[in-house]
């Protein structure tokens, strides 16, 4: 690959930096993106792998002062880019010095500035990769159902897993019973080996013969194939905490997929779906409850009993002159806060109370009512709205 070739590259753009950055801004940047688009953090992304590629090469030329500058002169068309050129006895830059350990011209790689966070190089590394060290399980997610007050108590529920496992036959090493793979000749046991990608550049590819596994089978075990994986079913009881929302997914470390070679177990996901109440609703922290209260007790104030989630009912006492729609704040019989500065305590009740207008009327109800509508004959209610209305 030639000098023109990496001259197209806007090196400063793939890592989100000014042209004048200076050298903590970049490496800051870098880690950032580093962490977030690693392929351990995203496995079988493709997508992300090429976008960590991609991070890695800008941090090598921009992360070393000497390579930026020839890579400034170059874009700005002054002199020649030295360390990418094929010839002129220069390094070729190399992505196996990016994954394994340390860049060349002493610029970091991952080992150093993660510190073997992801289980990848670093010094005394060598040649070790991700596919051969242990490698931890798969996430796995899953539904979960349940009922409303179960949502702000809490419960403890019982979930059907599928998930990817070591073959049961053959315990994980894909050979037949009384046989044993060997090691992979092409990549020696390492799962990765060098490309050539053009020119005097190489990169990391999986290995084809082993396909990442770094061993071969020669007598496959018949349950899969040589693949050493199969399916597990499993039960297991799961805690949801109280105070969780309809639709919340629910983080559970290590009941995920069992890892390879030793490796921890992945998390599990579980998305939770809450039943709806026939009278309690939910807002935030709080539970809310329409009450129906009649036209006296709207009028002349009452006090009346309501519901709570918990069974326990409580006195709410509605003044005179209660208009509809009007809502009372019963404290401390709502959803508990799991976090924030307020965890600890628990939300309200909001009591909306709705005015009942009768259907139908016996004769002395009737009576009463025109009686109480001759009394307040003299009140217009509307009044001001044709008022308004003639207001230029």
């Amino acid at each position: 690959m030639t000098s023109a070739d990496w001259a197209t590259k806007d090196f400063y753009k793939v890592l989100g930096v000014a042209k004048d950055a200076d050298a903590a801004a970049i490496k800051k940047a870098y880690r950032k993106l580093a962490r977030a688009n690693h392929p351990d953090s995203h496995p079988g992304d493709k997508a992300a792998e090429d976008r960590f590629k991609a991070i890695a090469e800008a941090y090598d030329v921009v992360g070393d002062p000497e390579k930026r500058k020839e890579y400034d002169d170059l874009r700005a068309g002054v002199g020649s880019f030295g360390p990418f050129t094929t010839g002129g006895g220069t390094p070729p830059f190399d992505f196996n010095d990016v994954f394994g350990g340390r860049t060349t011209a002493g610029a970091g790689g991952l080992g150093d500035l993660f510190g073997g966070m992801f289980g990848g190089g670093g010094p005394g590394a060598g040649t070790r990769t991700r596919t051969s060290a242990p490698r931890r399980g798969a996430d796995i997610e899953t539904d979960a159902t349940i009922g409303f007050a179960d949502s702000i108590e809490g419960v403890t529920v019982s979930l059907r897993l599928t998930s990817d496992a070591p073959c049961p036959d053959c315990s994980g090493t894909g050979a037949k019973a009384g046989t044993l793979p060997r090691v992979c000749p092409d990549c020696e046991g390492v799962g990765m080996r060098a490309a050539s990608v053009g020119g005097a550049f190489t990169m990391n590819e999986t290995c084809p013969t082993c396909r990442g596994r770094g061993l071969v089978v020669d007598d496959p075990c018949p349950t899969c194939h040589g693949s050493g994986r199969g399916l597990s079913n499993r039960t297991i009881s799961a805690r949801i905490p109280a105070g969780v929302k309809d639709g919340q997914r629910i983080r559970l470390r290590g009941k995920g997929a069992a890892g390879e070679r030793g490796g921890p177990a992945g998390d599990l996901f579980v998305n939770v779906k809450v039943a709806p109440h026939p009278l309690f609703g939910r807002k935030g922290d709080n539970l809310t409850l329409t009450v129906p209260v009649t036209f006296d007790e709207a009028a002349l104030g009452a006090e009346i009993k309501v519901p709570t989630l918990s069974g326990a009912p409580v006195t709410l006492k509605i003044p005179p002159g209660t208009p509809n729609g009007r809502a009372f704040r019963v404290r401390g019989r709502g959803v508990p806060h799991t976090s924030g500065p307020a965890k600890g305590s628990t939300g309200d009740l909001l009591v909306t109370v709705e005015v009942q207008v009768p259907a139908v009327l016996n004769a002395k109800a009737r009576d009463a009512v025109e009686a109480y509508r001759d009394a307040t004959g003299g009140t217009d209610l509307r009044a001001n709205l044709f008022a308004a209305g003639r207001t230029p």
